[in-house]
């Protein structure tokens, strides 16, 4: 290989060289594409509905709101909420710095078609009704030992044509012999227990009491829309 033909060769190898680094710095420097995200202006108008919403209402107290079960309540915000399939569940705080065996203490709010039926019971506390605005609810208040273990519910139910909303209050007690207690601890953890009770059982009462129906929002009659002029 002569000279002029090294020389030659030396260019073009600097040349591909030089438009290889050319490619992949336009390459690096093209903007990246970032995939649409649900919800932004992609020239689509849809756009996402909430169909339950909690708001705080004050220092102490917020409102749940279900659009498509259509109702709202009023519960204390310590109170941890999870939604169902069929409504909402109330988880209820247990003052563990109090000397109880409470175990459980739960609210839970249940809308399903059908008529309203209290569960079969042996044993009935309290039964009668509840005024809520222009609304009668019916109650029963059951309770049952089993085991050492105490259990109180009160329920409300109300019939709104063929859908039956359920309120349900649930506690539930341990055995003393499950946290070793005995002499003057066991009596103040009996004592602790129907306080706890009795506060938590009056706060769900105030929850039912805040209930209120609320209806979504209609659309057009499809036999009034027209075209925009």
């Amino acid at each position: 290989m002569n000279k002029n033909t090294k020389i030659i060769t030396a260019v073009v190898v600097v040349i591909v060289v030089v438009g290889i680094i050319i490619w992949f710095g336009n390459r690096s420097a093209a903007p990246v594409q970032q995939p649409a995200v649900l919800g932004e202006a992609t020239g689509s108008t849809t756009q996402s509905v909430s169909v339950s919403e909690t708001t705080k209402v004050s220092g102490s107290s917020s409102q749940y709101q279900n659009a498509e079960l259509g109702f709202s309540v009023q519960y204390p915000s310590s109170w941890e909420k999870d939604e169902t399939n069929t409504g909402v569940q109330f988880i209820m705080p247990i003052d563990q710095s109090q000397v109880s065996t409470v175990a459980k203490l739960e609210s839970d709010i249940e809308v399903v078609p059908g008529k309203c039926a209290f569960p079969p019971v042996t044993t009935v506390q309290d039964q009668g009704t509840l005024a809520v605005g222009s609304l009668s609810l019916n109650m029963i208040a059951i309770s049952n030992t089993v085991q050492g273990r105490s259990y109180f519910n009160r329920m409300y139910s109300l019939q709104q044509g063929n859908i039956c909303y359920m309120f349900t209050f649930s506690y539930i007690a341990l055995a003393p012999e499950a946290k070793g207690l005995t002499g003057s601890n066991l009596t103040q953890a009996q004592n602790n227990n129907k306080a706890i009770q009795s506060t938590s059982d009056a706060a769900f009462t105030s929850m039912v009491k805040s209930f209120a129906f609320v209806t979504i929002p209609q659309g057009e009659s499809e036999t009034q829309a027209s075209p925009a002029k």
